[in-house]
C-alpha cells in the first residue's frame, strides 16, 4: 500500500531559511569573511540583541550555549545544584529536561500535569514542597516547562517556591516571545533556557541555545562554566564545559531575530482559523491560559481516537507529530528509577496516549492552512 503524498508537512525547517535566504546567506558570508568562528563579534551582538529582545525588570544578561539542553545545565551549575539536590519538573517534556537535572549530578522529581494545558500541576509542586517525598534530597530547584507556546500557571508556582527557598527555572525552549500577564516568559524565574533547535520558534540551522537571567553575578559565573570555568583563557577557575555557541549559528539568529515577533503572530493567525474550523466538531481547540499569550510552537489537540484521526489527515494529505509519545518515567533509561510525585503522573501518562499536533510553521501558505481547515470540518 503506498502511503499518500504529504502535501502539508507538520514542520518544515526548510521553509524559513527559504524565507529569509537572502539575509541569512549575508549573515553566514559576513561570519565566514570574518576569520573568527568562535565566542566572537557575532555570539557577542546576539546575547545582547536577544536580552534586549527579551526585556525585563531589572533587564536580562543572555548567555550563548551549545544547545537548550545545555542551557539548562548551565543554569543549574550556576546556581550550584547537583550531587544531594533534587530537581522537580515534569515528565511530559522533551527528555532534554530531565537529561540536564542528570548532567548535574542531581535527582530529578517528575510531577504531573494539568490535563487543560499540558504544563506542571501547581498544586501538586507546592505539595512537594511543603512535604518533600522521603529519601530523596533537599529539593532545591523547580524547571518549570512552558509548553507548545503556552505559558505554565506560574504565579502559584513562584510562590510555593519563596516560602520553599527553592530557584524556579525557566524551560522556554518552546515559548519563545510568550507572555504572562504582560511579561515574556523567560524574564519571570531566577533564570531562563532558550533552546535554538531548527524547528522553534526562533531556530538556528543547527543546534545552538542561549540562556538568561538578571542576576549579573549569575550570568558571569555561567559564561566561566561555559568555556572550562576560565576568566582569563587557558586558567580554569571553577570546573566547567564546552558549550560555546559559534559564529556563523549566532550571525543566523541576528538575521532571523528581527521576524520572531512577526512569525509568531502569524502562527496565532493559523492557530485561529484552527480555531475557526473545529467549532462545532468533535475536537477541541487548545486551551489558552487567561493573562497569557501563546505562540503556537505546536498546535496540539487532544483525541482518544488518535492512531484514527492521525491516519485520516495522512489520507488528506496532512502531515502531524506527536508530543510527545512516550512521558520520560515511561523510556526505558529511567523506568522505575526516577522518582514521582504523588499524582503519580496519571494525567501525564493518559495525555500521551491522545495528543497530536497539526501542521504548524509561519511558512503554511494560505493554501496549506485551508487544506488542514477541509480536512477538520470533515472530522
Amino acid at each position: 500500500m503506498n502511503l499518500p503524498d504529504i502535501a502539508v508537512p507538520q514542520a518544515d525547517p526548510g521553509a524559513g531559511y527559504r524565507a529569509q535566504k537572502s539575509e541569512i546567506d549575508a549573515a553566514v558570508a559576513r561570519a565566514l569573511q570574518s576569520g573568527w568562528y568562535i565566542l566572537g563579534a557575532e555570539g557577542a551582538a546576539f546575547e545582547s540583541e536577544f536580552a534586549a529582545w527579551l526585556g525585563g525588570d531589572p533587564p536580562a544578561r543572555a548567555v550563548g550555549c551549545a544547545n537548550g539542553t545545555d542551557a539548562l545545565v548551565l543554569i543549574l551549575r550556576g546556581l550550584g545544584i547537583g550531587p544531594g539536590c533534587t530537581v522537580a519538573t515534569v515528565s511530559h517534556t522533551a527528555v532534554a529536561t530531565v537529561a540536564a537535572i542528570e548532567m548535574c549530578g542531581a535527582t530529578p522529581l517528575l510531577l504531573d500535569i494539568d490535563p487543560d494545558t499540558f504544563t506542571m500541576d501547581p498544586d501538586e509542586l507546592a505539595a512537594v514542597i511543603e512535604e518533600p517525598p522521603p529519601g530523596l534530597p533537599p529539593i532545591r530547584a523547580v524547571i518549570a516547562v512552558h509548553l507548545y507556546g503556552q505559558a505554565c500557571d506560574l504565579a502559584p508556582m513562584l510562590d510555593a517556591c519563596r516560602a520553599g527557598g527553592v530557584a524556579l527555572i525557566e524551560d522556554c525552549a518552546q515559548a519563545h516571545g510568550a507572555t504572562l500577564e504582560g511579561h515574556k516568559l523567560g524574564t519571570l524565574g531566577i533564570a531562563a533556557a532558550f533552546s535554538l533547535y531548527p524547528t522553534k520558534n526562533l531556530g538556528a540551522l543547527g543546534d545552538a541555545g542561549i540562556l538568561a537571567t538578571p542576576d549579573p553575578a549569575l550570568a558571569e559565573r555561567i559564561a566561566a562554566i561555559r568555556q572550562y570555568g576560565w576568566k582569563s583563557r587557558y586558567v580554569s577557575d571553577m570546573t566547567g564545559i564546552n558549550s560555546r555557541l559559534d559564529e556563523m549559528q549566532a550571525a543566523v539568529l541576528r538575521a532571523r531575530l528581527p521576524r520572531l515577533d512577526s512569525n509568531n503572530a502569524r502562527r496565532r493567525e493559523i492557530a485561529g482559523a484552527y480555531d475557526a474550523a473545529l467549532e462545532g466538531g468533535p475536537l477541541a481547540p487548545p486551551t489558552r491560559r487567561e493573562g497569557a499569550a501563546h505562540v503556537f510552537h505546536q498546535y496540539v489537540v487532544r483525541t482518544r481516537d488518535r492512531d484514527a484521526l492521525q491516519g485520516r489527515l495522512r489520507a488528506a494529505g496532512i502531515g502531524t507529530g506527536i508530543h510527545y509519545p512516550v512521558p520520560v518515567h515511561l523510556q526505558p533509561a529511567y523506568r522505575g528509577r526516577v522518582p514521582l510525585g504523588p499524582a503519580g503522573c496519571t494525567e501525564t501518562e493518559a495525555a500521551a496516549r491522545e495528543v497530536l499536533s497539526l501542521p504548524m510553521f509561519p511558512e503554511l501558505t494560505e493554501a496549506q492552512v485551508e487544506r488542514v481547515c477541509a480536512a477538520l470540518r470533515d472530522l
